[in-house]
């Protein structure tokens, strides 16, 4: 029998492959396993248009083993996960296909720690998923309560702003591409608590556009819009904002690897890269790991998956983490990869460097190490 969690939860076409009974069935065995009476369940959902119809559906399944439902509405991946490892929730359900396109969605899992479900829990809720009908519901005086709960998103957005303000971003024009979203509308006002100047491109989100043409895996309107708008660099989320790639101020790509290696090597430059280690993935590249252990670290490789890349931060210690793709943990502030976060390590690295060039130079010289390692 096919598994139903990959290796980033439950993925599939909306309504056909991926049908609103699965997504009742998750809500039952989630609240069974991780709620239920006096455990609420937060959920949060992206931009795609059946987006609503599966948040329904896992209310319905939660409520219905008695678990209280706390909707978020429209969230970053990353702030759901925020507010699931909050310590107020028995589980968080994130409904996102990430950078998937419009006609797919997706059903993830959190623990209380915000964390994605080790494997043996994954296993046991996909059994209780498969026998969802069996599990024993709540009693009508016990039907879990569906709370609207979007002011929650203020939390995250507070603590991201702490973040923001301590980078001296003033005199920078940064260009972001919203991906049409779940960070279509925080992740320009965190950007700005920064002081820099903000444009936003695609952010208008319909229910149909996101990831379309635009954000992480299509970033050649935030490359053209950089260079006509002259800004002095520009950041890509996707879908769910748990991705970020850059572009530099001549309208060049600085892929998650690139990424990885600036943060890596000026972690590594001031001592501060825990266990001089950057955990990646099979895929990264060869530059990538030649810049980082020229520099004195060490590179752990994993397989494909941020939820293989925590784990092995976890058991390493490492502090930095994250893929080609543009995931990237940074394990003091977050227990995912979190694009908005990962803009604000940038910027702090070109601030701090006193020349915006400096990630420029930087991924110039991993992606010179990268063509010597594969040519």
């Amino acid at each position: 029998m096919t598994r139903l969690f990959g290796t980033d939860g439950i993925r599939g076409a909306a309504n056909l492959d991926l049908r609103p009974s699965l997504a009742f069935a998750l809500g039952r065995a989630t609240a069974h396993q991780l709620g239920g009476p006096g455990r609420s369940i937060v959920v949060g959902q992206d931009t795609r248009r059946s987006g609503d119809m599966f948040v329904a559906a896992i209310t319905a399944g939660a409520t219905s083993m008695g678990s209280d439902v706390h909707s978020v509405g429209v969230v970053p991946t990353p702030a759901l996960a925020f507010l699931a490892g909050s310590g107020a929730f028995g589980a968080g359900i994130m409904v996102s296909a990430s950078h998937n396109p419009a006609e797919d969605n997706g059903l993830k899992v959190l623990d209380p720690s915000g964390l994605k479900l080790d494997d043996d829990l994954e296993d046991e809720l996909e059994a209780l998923v498969l026998r969802a009908d069996e599990l024993p519901g709540a009693p009508p005086s016990a039907i879990g309560v569906a709370r609207p709960a979007t002011e929650l998103l203020e939390r995250y957005v507070g603590v991201r702003c702490g973040l923001a303000e301590q980078v001296a971003g003033r005199g920078l024009h940064v260009v972001l591409d919203a991906a049409n979203g779940a960070a279509y509308r925080v992740a320009p006002r965190i950007l700005e608590a920064t002081g820099a100047r903000v444009t936003v491109i695609h952010d208008a989100p319909d229910g149909d556009n996101i990831n379309r043409a635009c954000g992480a895996t299509h970033p050649e309107s935030l490359m053209a819009a950089v260079r006509e708008l002259g800004g002095d660099v520009g950041f890509a989320l996707d879908g769910d904002a748990d991705r970020c790639v850059a572009v530099d101020a001549a309208g060049r790509l600085v892929d998650g690897d690139q990424v990885l290696g600036i943060l890596a090597l000026e972690r590594l430059g001031r001592g501060a890269l825990d266990h001089g280690s950057l955990v990646v993935s099979v895929l990264s590249n060869g530059g990538l790991q030649h810049a980082v252990e020229a520099a004195g670290g060490r590179l752990v490789r994993t397989p494909v998956g941020d939820k293989h890349i925590l784990a092995a931060m976890l058991v390493s210690g490492a502090g930095l983490g994250g893929e080609k793709s543009g995931h990237v943990i940074v394990r003091e502030h977050a227990t995912t990869g979190d694009g908005i976060l990962t803009a604000l390590e940038l910027l702090r690295v070109m601030v701090e460097g006193r020349d915006a060039a400096v990630v420029t130079e930087l991924a110039d010289a991993i992606s010179a190490l990268a063509g010597e390692r594969l040519h």
